[in-house]
């Protein structure tokens, strides 16, 4: 049943545990995540990128991900994730979407503040609920030093809140997207983190969260794909996030190389196979197991009512 991301991380932020925002691209990714929320019986998050809703289409995603909706009984949000632009968030708005994010990180502060209210009074009259992102999430080449301090200020986030209304909010302490997140060790602002918690009682989202396991990678390198240096958040650290509030955990990189992993298996294995269902269905196994794994290490599962 489609719901919105505020009735299903009210509850996770209640009950300490977070929700797993899993990216969407096809057919195959949807399945992948419904079927595993299905069996773990936990809530699930479906986000789609504007970059995705450029490749498949509005209306195929949100109807997909509908038909999916009528199939189980869990709790399940069809979310907009990173979008720029009030036009984006519109569509998605009036489209189906049961939640929006608005992500004006990459304007100053009262204009990410005067987008996101806007926003917010768009998806009110709609019942749907917005996420909104302060502070810029860091590249392996930088460092918090290197600009103007692109984590999130914890006041400004007490600011940003009353001002916007906004129902969750994407913190920056040190995360980044992709699979090349860190050169050398991992470091997360926790401190930061704990504060911004102790000040702002919404639901706080961590992007950039892909742990990239090392048997993703082995399979997807075993089989040609080139990922040197590859590496993400690991299981500890998201376990820590957690305990000091994230309620929201968002993974598109892990899903994309297990798909990619297995896709080029079978091609180099199977040279004969051209049905695209023999290629494509061990890529979804793979996938359930990484969303089985999140699920697990989120402490979502057991919690669909």
């Amino acid at each position: 049943m489609l719901v919105t991301n505020k009735e299903v991380l009210s509850v996770a932020s209640a009950g300490g545990y977070a929700v797993g925002a899993f990216n969407i691209n096809n057919m195959e990714i949807l399945q992948a995540i419904v079927e595993t929320a299905t069996e773990e019986k936990s809530p699930i998050i479906v986000s789609a990128s504007p970059s995705a809703i450029k490749y498949a289409g509005l209306e195929y995603l949100t109807a997909m991900v509908k038909a999916a909706a009528k199939t189980s009984s869990i709790p399940m949000t069809l979310h907009l994730d990173h979008g720029k632009d009030i036009e984006t968030a519109t569509m998605c708005i009036n489209g189906g979407f049961t939640s929006v994010m608005i992500d004006g990180s990459h304007l100053d502060f009262e204009e990410n503040i005067a987008m996101t209210k806007h926003v917010v009074e768009l998806a009110r009259s709609k019942g749907v609920s917005v996420e909104a992102e302060l502070g810029k999430l860091v590249s392996q080449e930088s460092t918090a030093q290197d600009a103007e301090d692109p984590y999130t200020d914890p006041d400004a986030a007490v600011e940003f809140v009353d001002r916007t209304g906004v129902d969750a909010l994407a913190v920056a302490i040190g995360t980044s997207h992709g699979a090349y997140k860190f050169k050398g060790d991992v470091k997360l602002d926790f401190e930061r983190l704990k504060v911004i918690r102790s000040k702002v009682d919404i639901p706080l989202v961590l992007h950039g969260a892909s742990g990239v396991p090392s048997w993703i990678v082995e399979k997807a390198t075993k089989y040609g794909a080139e990922l040197s240096g590859a590496k993400g958040i690991p299981d500890e650290h998201i376990t820590q996030a957690i305990s000091l509030g994230i309620a929201k955990i968002n993974i598109d990189t892990d899903l994309r190389l297990a798909f990619t992993g297995s896709v080029r298996e079978v091609l180099a294995t199977s040279p004969k196979v051209f049905d695209p269902r023999k290629i494509l269905g061990p890529a979804k196994e793979n996938m359930k197991k990484v969303v089985q794994e999140k699920m697990r290490l989120f402490g979502s599962s057991g919690k669909a009512p």
